[in-house]
């Protein structure tokens, strides 16, 4: 059963702004945790925040400006309940 569900904006204006290295950042992040089986990946086509992308949603909350500075911390405090690995 999934317990979480991430879905990244794959607009054309998030995925150039780095949703698509991102999505290999999650990815990586669930196998490393073990989560793939907890939590369901997916794409959207627009999250209507374009300007304030990349844009990621968890569990309904909507995360602007995802980036390399603070993806890691954002899936840690959502998906682990803020434990650092």
């Amino acid at each position: 059963m999934r317990q979480h569900t991430i879905v990244m904006c794959m607009g054309s204006s998030c995925f150039s702004r780095g949703n698509q290295e991102n999505l290999q950042v999650v990815k990586d992040f669930l196998s490393e945790n073990g989560l793939e089986e907890k939590v369901l990946l997916k794409g959207s086509r627009c999250e209507g925040e374009c300007l304030r992308g990349p844009n990621i949603t968890i569990d309904g909350k909507l995360f602007n400006g995802v980036g390399p500075d603070n993806i890691l911390e954002i899936l840690k405090k959502t998906l682990l309940g803020g434990v650092s690995s």
